[in-house]
């Protein structure tokens, strides 16, 4: 059986990373880029399909494990009855070639270990040549070459399509095993020496971490989002992935399956907001310039998502020799959402701008220009239906929260001439549809007789997305159509106390088959809504209930099983990282709507 989603720590060189399991396996690990294809693909499939191993051989071994202070290096302590080492797992920044570093350290007795490496690229699908070289194993296939460095005490050998190696690892020892990949047609890349490639990499995490300004309650949570929000950016161009993963399934057996690999337009004021709050100008002015990037072009060519280098081309395929997780088929690359039509992503990007603005992060000449044509654009067309922020794969509806969004580029565009003249652009119209929106939302997205506004025009079903429309400034939290939707949601749209996106019975509103868990990032919405309505107990009580369900190293999922009591979805996710750190910073300083 698999393991259980937070069975796996995330380690990573700021451009691509690996999920590595509490027992010791490498998973799942794609090269040389987060959406490249994968090289370890068990997680998706069966050990066949690519893993490695370095664990002790005995089957009484137990293990704990723990990040190395503010770092995103892996500990693993394992202890056998002979007795016990240390797995220190990580991969260096890279100058060049990517490499994952194992170290074996002997704390106690002596304990048998073995490494099993077991390389399948393109997805688990492709078996490389592996040859015995300059005292060291080669693997290559087509694109791809791996150089596995095994120590030199070590008894290594081929088994079953792996490589293996055997030593004993007594008190006071180390042994390195370090894997480089490159691509198969350049010459072998200067190796890395580990111990100093391991010093030289707490080095660097710590000197990031140290700039975090964060002095509250949940510092330790606070700086785990942080450094794994930093782990998945993509460092050559400052762009943050969803998630590292595909197709870790909603619902386990289920088809919503969908590849995160990319970057989505719709994280980005709040990844703003979050890295800005904690101190991060140079993050957060990397994403501000990626997104810039990204969206520049004619307005109404505007994506929701983009590659790590802004590419537009994501096209969706299936992988059909992968089972799946627990046989959650089927598996997905590429993502056919890229293509929909999301109005709400006008207002991601204008708020963005914004919250750079507002932290005075330096703005770029023609930044303003793209801004204004933006909310030009979108006067002429919000008022059109559009898939909605939850890329439903249904008809078009007129989504209230799209709506909300649509508000939200307007009065951000009146706010940047209001606070600088010297910026171009007919204010009075944008106030006037800013205006027209706020009426047509209140009119035809709130239900009077429910007390509560809907996920979309007509519709009595909920929308966890309304939750937002006190962070955003729409109207203030302690409206009483606000404060109505807030138990509403609380009443009809929770389980256990945790918040579902919208109810998928029946698959009346997003067209897809059977269900899912409980959705991270909007029980952080739920708190956020609270502590902005001025119920701060209520929402310290839902951030502490979400804190507990971290795992072991802190690390959350895009959703939460609370029957099962385990994650669900792509892992680990930046959204729900964004919503902690968010929150935190609400309940530390009581910050109000973005807007202000």
């Amino acid at each position: 059986m698999h393991p259980h989603i937070e069975d796996y720590a995330l380690i990573g060189d700021l451009q691509t990373a690996a999920l590595v399991g509490r027992d010791g396996s490498i998973d799942w690990l794609c090269l040389p880029r987060f959406d490249s294809g994968a090289c370890f693909a068990a997680l998706l499939g069966g050990k066949e399909n690519g893993h490695w191993r370095v664990a002790p051989r005995s089957a009484d071994a137990r293990a704990q494990r723990s990040y190395r202070g503010d770092s995103l290096i892996l500990d693993t302590v394992w202890e056998t009855p002979t007795g016990s080492v240390r797995v220190i797992d990580f991969m260096p920044q890279r100058d060049r070639a990517p490499d994952v570093v194992r170290i074996v350290e002997g704390l106690r007795g002596s304990v048998e270990m073995r490494s099993e490496l077991r390389l399948r690229f393109d997805y688990g699908r492709v078996v490389p040549w592996v040859r015995a070289t300059e005292g060291c194993r080669f693997a290559v296939a087509g694109p791809d070459s791996v150089w596995l460095r095994t120590p030199p005490r070590s008894s290594t050998y081929g088994k079953d399509f792996s490589t293996r190696s055997d030593l004993t690892v007594a008190e006071g020892e180390r042994a390195a095993f370090v894997l480089t990949w490159h691509p198969s047609h350049e010459p072998r890349p200067t190796q890395i020496e580990p111990y100093t490639a391991l010093q030289d990499t707490l080095d660097d995490w710590h000197t990031w971490s140290a700039r975090c300004r964060y002095d509250g309650p949940y510092r330790e949570a606070v700086m785990r989002s942080l450094i794994t929000l930093k782990a998945l950016t993509y460092a050559p161009t400052g762009g943050i992935v969803a998630a590292p993963t595909t197709s870790l399934p909603e619902e386990l057996g289920g088809v919503r399956n969908w590849d995160y690999r990319y970057c989505w337009l719709r994280d980005a004021s709040l990844t703003l907001n979050s890295l800005l709050s904690a101190g991060y100008l140079e993050e957060a002015g990397a994403w501000r310039d990626w997104l810039l990037r990204a969206v520049a072009g004619a307005p109404d060519d505007l994506q929701i998502m983009y590659g790590l280098a802004g590419e537009r081309r994501l096209p969706e395929s299936e992988l059909p020799w992968l089972t799946g997780y627990y046989d959650s088929a089927p598996v997905r690359i590429g993502n056919a959402a890229v293509e929909q039509r999301q109005l709400d992503v006008y207002g991601e990007v204008l708020d963005s701008f914004h919250v750079a603005r507002r932290a005075g992060l330096p703005s770029e000449p023609h930044a303003w220009s793209i801004q204004r044509a933006l909310v030009d654009y979108l006067e002429s067309t919000w008022r059109d239906p559009d898939e909605g922020l939850w890329e439903i794969r249904g008809p078009r509806r007129h989504f209230v929260h799209s709506k909300v969004m649509a508000w939200v580029a307007a009065d951000r565009a009146v706010r940047a001439i209001e606070a600088n003249p010297k910026f171009s652009g007919d204010a009075d119209r944008w106030r006037a549809m800013r205006d027209e929106v706020r009426r047509e939302v209140c009119e035809h997205g709130y239900d009077a007789e429910r007390g509560t506004f809907t996920q979309f025009y007509g519709s009595k079903e909920l929308d966890a997305a309304t939750l937002l429309i006190p962070r955003v400034g729409f109207l203030p939290g302690d409206d009483p159509r606000v404060l109505n939707t807030i138990d509403t949601v609380r009443r009809e749209l929770t389980h256990d106390g945790l918040v579902r996106r919208y109810s998928t019975e029946g698959g009346s509103v997003d067209g897809l088959p059977g269900g899912e868990g409980t959705f991270l990032v909007c029980s952080f919405w739920l708190a956020d809504a609270l502590q902005l309505s001025g119920r701060r107990d209520d929402a310290r009580e839902m951030f502490e209930r979400l804190l507990d369900l971290r795992n072991d190293v802190g690390l959350l999922s895009e959703e939460y099983d609370p029957a099962a009591g385990r994650q669900l979805g792509n892992y680990p996710q930046a959204f729900s990282h964004i919503g902690l750190v968010g929150t935190a910073f609400g309940l530390l300083d009581g910050a109000g709507a973005t807007a202000d």
